[in-house]
C-alpha cells in the first residue's frame, strides 16, 4: 500500500540569466551537471557551448564551455549519462528548424576533459533511428543506450531503438504501444523500461504505464486514475526518472504541460507543479508533498532533469529551467531531496 503522505525538499541551487531557457538536456556525470542546447527565443537555438557545474560544493559554480568540434545549436534534443559521458541524439535546428540527421551518429561529452566526440555507428549500411526532436532517452546504466518516440520532419513515432556503446551498433525494439508521441518520457528500471505521457498531435496521455521487458522483448501495459488523486493527470513535455528510495526501487514524474497551447511551440499552455512517486514492484502512485525554505519552483514544461546518485545511498532530482505559464523562458536550477 502506498505511504499515507511522502515528503520532500526543493532547494534553488542557481538563478543563471546565461541557463535562461527550454527544450535544452541536462544529464549529471560523476555529480557534474552538464547543459547543453535549448531556445530562449521560439525556434532559435541557443549557441554550441556547455553550461557545466559540480553539486559538491556547497555553492555551485557556473562554467560556461566553448569546446571546439560540438554539436550544431539545436533544440528538443535528448541525453543520457553512462559511463562518464553525456550521450546526445539529434534534435531540430538549422534555418529550417529540421530534424538534424546525423545517420545514426550520436554526441559524447566528457566532462572530465571538455571535450566533445561524435560516435558513428560502425557499419554505416545497418538501420539506425531516423532524425528527430522532443524524443527522449534512457540507459541501463552498463553499455546500452535507448532511444524513444519524437517528431521526425512529419508526423510522430513509437519507435524504440538499442545503441550499444561497446561495439557501436543500433538494433531496434518493438514499437511501444499506440498512440505515437512526442514530448514523451522514458526511464530504465531493473532491466524494464517504463514508458509514459506524451503528447500525440490532439490530447496529452495519461492513465497509463507502458513496461519493456527487455530480456523478453515484449511490452505490457499498467492502467491507474489520471485524475490528479490516486494517479498523476495526464501532460506531456515532463519527465520520469529512475530512483530508489528506502530501499526500493521507484519512478518520479513531475511537472509538464497539461493543455498545449494553440501557438505550439511557440506558446505555453497550462503548466503543472506537482511531483508523483510511483512504487515499481507494487504499482501504486502517491503525491510527494513538497516544501523548503526556498519555497516550491514555478509549474512548468519544456525543461529538463536527472537523477543525482547519492554516495549515501539516498538519491536525489536536479531540474533546470523551461517554459513558465506566462510563455517565459526560466533561468533556475532545483534539487529535490527525499
Amino acid at each position: 500500500m502506498p505511504v499515507s503522505q511522502l515528503t520532500a525538499t526543493w532547494s534553488r541551487l542557481l538563478v543563471s540569466d546565461r541557463l535562461r531557457r527550454s527544450s535544452q538536456v541536462l544529464s549529471v556525470v560523476n555529480q557534474t551537471v552538464c547543459i547543453f542546447g535549448g531556445e530562449v527565443l521560439p525556434r532559435q537555438p541557443v549557441d554550441d557551448q556547455v553550461d557545466v557545474f559540480s553539486l559538491t560544493p556547497d555553492v555551485p559554480k557556473l562554467e560556461t564551455k566553448a569546446v571546439s568540434s560540438a554539436p550544431s545549436p539545436r533544440v528538443g534534443s535528448a541525453s543520457a549519462a553512462l559511463n562518464g559521458k553525456m550521450y546526445l541524439f539529434s534534435g531540430r535546428g538549422g534555418l529550417d528548424m529540421a530534424p538534424v540527421e546525423e545517420n545514426g551518429a550520436l554526441w559524447c561529452f566528457e566532462p572530465s576533459k571538455s571535450v566533445w566526440s561524435i560516435i558513428d555507428p560502425a557499419d554505416p549500411l545497418q538501420p539506425y533511428p531516423p532524425a528527430r526532436s522532443y524524443h527522449c532517452m534512457a540507459t541501463d546504466g552498463e553499455k546500452t543506450l535507448f532511444v524513444h518516440a519524437g517528431c521526425p520532419a512529419k508526423d510522430r513515432l513509437s519507435d524504440v531503438w538499442k545503441f550499444d556503446t561497446s561495439n557501436r551498433t543500433w538494433a531496434q525494439a518493438p514499437d511501444a504501444p499506440a498512440p505515437q508521441r512526442g514530448g514523451t518520457s522514458i526511464a530504465h528500471s531493473q532491466g524494464k523500461l517504463y514508458r509514459m505521457n506524451g503528447f500525440d498531435g490532439t490530447t496529452e496521455q495519461g492513465g497509463s504505464v507502458d513496461i519493456f521487458d527487455i530480456l523478453s522483448n515484449t511490452w505490457t501495459t499498467k492502467s491507474f486514475p489520471a485524475d490528479g488523486n490516486a494517479g498523476p493527470e495526464p501532460r506531456s513535455v515532463c519527465a520520469l526518472l529512475p530512483l530508489k528510495l528506502q530501499g526500493k526501487e521507484k519512478l518520479l514524474t513531475l511537472f509538464g504541460e497539461r493543455d498545449p497551447s494553440s501557438l505550439g511551440h511557440a506558446g505555453a499552455g497550462k503548466m503543472l507543479g506537482d511531483v508523483w512517486m510511483y512504487d515499481v514492484g507494487e504499482n501504486w502512485w502517491t503525491k510527494v508533498e513538497t516544501g523548503g525554505n526556498d519555497g516550491n519552483p514555478d509549474p512548468r514544461g519544456w525543461f529538463a532533469a536527472d537523477v543525482i546518485r547519492g554516495q549515501d545511498g539516498k538519491d536525489s532530482i536536479v531540474v533546470h529551467g523551461g517554459l513558465g505559464e506566462n510563455n517565459e523562458r526560466l533561468n533556475d536550477v532545483w534539487l529535490l531531496t527525499f
